[in-house]
């Protein structure tokens, strides 16, 4: 199991959004985000665990943040269960480094996840906000690395129709970037 990582810079040029590539107009106006959520959980067998929260949030996002642009790795790579074992790894580090990149992530975690933590950590860790959607509010990747934590989709649901998670973003973008030496 020695074969060859992809290395940060090869990834590099592979985690632009579409409408956000350097210079583009469009990047200052529109919000970037990233839908996290269990896919495969602590199964054992080959397989997915219910994935209709996707459709929910998504259209949550249309109809109350139509200026995010919301990347839901799932609907690209809806056959990845069945990827060979390099093109998953290249899927897996793309989405990690596209993490970096963005200003949301929503973490949909009924679960734990450890692909979700790992996406989280990364979203954190480049200033992205993120949100937890999850009854685990004593987990501490989630406890620790979200800035709002919300029981259910309901209670989601209630923020983003309220306006609360489009006052974060504005909150986001008025302030200065975090410095790249820690």
């Amino acid at each position: 199991m020695t074969e060859d990582l992809p290395t940060r810079e090869s990834l590099t040029e592979k985690t632009s959004l579409p409408g956000h590539e350097q210079g583009s107009q469009r990047e200052a106006k529109r919000f970037r985000a990233f839908l996290a959520g269990v896919m495969q959980g602590s199964m054992v067998e080959k397989g997915l665990v219910g994935q209709d929260y996707r459709d929910q949030i998504k259209a949550l996002f249309q109809q109350y943040l139509p200026e995010v642009d919301l990347y839901d790795p799932l609907a690209d790579h809806r056959n990845s269960l069945e990827y060979d074992r390099r093109t998953g790894r290249d899927v897996f580090f793309y989405h990690n480094k596209m993490c970096q990149t963005i200003d949301l992530l929503v973490a949909y975690l009924p679960q734990a996840s450890m692909g979700t933590a790992i996406e989280m950590w990364e979203a954190y860790q480049h200033g992205a906000i993120v949100i937890s959607i999850s009854p685990m509010k004593h987990n501490w990747v989630v406890k620790f690395l979200s800035h709002r934590i919300y029981a259910d989709l309901g209670a989601f649901a209630a923020a983003i129709a309220s306006g609360e998670i489009r006052e974060l973003l504005q909150e986001k973008r008025m302030r200065p970037p975090r410095s790249s030496e820690g």
